[in-house]
């Protein structure tokens, strides 16, 4: 049963999630796939499966053409989709959100892309649409930029539960450590409960091998090819091991006293072929992890084979050594993980964009011009 590779991964420590959703799947998967998504934790939305879906999914007719009816503009109208979308994924995961403490069932809900280098505005628009949404199990998206650093302390100073996206090297993964317990600090000075403050961190494991991989094709010679799909798995273990060592400090040891819980890591993985996707789970299995793939690659899932296990502790000294050979081909993990980031960047702005424009056009056709 597809819903028993979920479980296992669970067993083992990982908590498996939607990565993208719309509206008519949100209706129907109970009766259609309840095996297939049994062991679902958590959702992420997409601005790029939403303007996919406007247009073809009839879950989201009757909105539009009320929105259109009364002459909502462009904005209003996304937003009003936009938190339409996440209640219902919030409460389709409301009882796994109770029956595990509020530690799961979350649902992670995007920004508006454009405000990546604007922290006040970021921040702003944060507690507008956590408002918006009143569900306790929604998360904010931050791409982890300079000024996202700041907002996500900001944010989680003020209770809101933040999903800090993209980072692609280990140093940018401290800092966002770092701005997550800054930020309880501040909900702890003001008398916030802690407990309720949830968070993850995330890294696109396949975009970072996909990237990384083509430059090493590109060299040709045997030693690159030997390290070809290991440099995600690299950064992941890094990236473990910092968290890891971050629950052993005096500052973490003070902060889960006052009820806080660990910024919980995330590998999110897309592409284009399931089989691809699927085999990270097998290969990122640690304990207090989540993993989000894409519904295909989910239904997929009797293909995957079983979990091996912890993938990702105590092996730094070979995550070192696959990074070091990578810096002596001549080429640099840091410069590859900027163009990333900046590449990530480009791509979430012209989603949105794509996404506001087909919000006009469906309104327009509602509309009846």
């Amino acid at each position: 049963m597809r819903g028993g590779i979920l479980r296992r991964l669970v067993s083992e420590g990982v908590s498996p999630w939607l990565n993208g959703f719309h509206r008519g799947f949100l209706q129907a998967r109970r009766p259609a796939e309840p095996a297939a998504l049994e062991g679902v934790r958590g959702m992420t939305a997409q601005p790029a499966l939403l303007a996919a879906a406007l247009s073809v999914d009839t879950a989201y007719h009757r909105q539009l053409a009320q929105l259109a009816g009364e002459g909502t503009g462009v904005g209003e109208a996304l937003r009003a989709l936009q938190v339409e979308d996440i209640r219902r994924a919030c409460d389709d995961l409301g009882r796994t959100y109770e029956a595990t403490g509020r530690h799961e069932g979350l649902v992670s809900m995007d920004l508006d892309a454009g405000l990546v280098h604007d922290a006040d505005a970021t921040v702003a628009e944060a507690r507008s649409l956590v408002a918006a949404v009143a569900r306790p199990n929604a998360l904010v998206k931050i791409p982890a930029t300079v000024e996202g650093l700041a907002a996500i302390k900001d944010c989680v100073g003020r209770g809101i539960g933040v999903h800090a996206t993209e980072i692609y090297t280990a140093r940018r993964h401290s800092e966002v450590m770092d701005a997550y317990c800054g930020g309880l600090e501040i909900a702890r000075r003001a008398g916030r409960p802690l407990h309720g403050i949830a968070s993850l961190a995330s890294a696109p494991v396949s975009r970072i091998d996909t990237e990384c991989d083509a430059r090493l094709a590109e060299l040709g010679t045997p030693e690159a090819g030997a390290l070809r799909g290991e440099t995600a798995l690299s950064l992941a273990r890094l990236m473990y091991q910092q968290y890891d060592e971050q629950l052993g400090g005096a500052r973490w040891r003070a902060l889960a006293a006052a009820g806080a819980r660990p910024q919980r890591l995330m590998w999110t993985v897309d592409g284009p072929h399931s089989s691809d996707q699927a085999g990270y789970a097998a290969r990122l299995v640690g304990w207090h992890t989540a993993l989000a793939l894409p519904l295909r690659a989910l239904l997929a899932a009797d293909r995957w084979g079983t979990p091996r296990g912890d993938t990702l502790g105590g092996r730094q000294r070979d995550a070192r050594r696959v990074l070091d050979e990578f810096e002596r081909t001549g080429l640099r993990f840091e410069a590859v993980a900027g163009r990333l980031a900046a590449h990530g960047e480009k791509r979430l702005v012209r989603s949105w964009e794509a996404l506001r424009g087909t919000v006009g056009t469906q309104l327009r056709l509602r509309a009846g011009r």
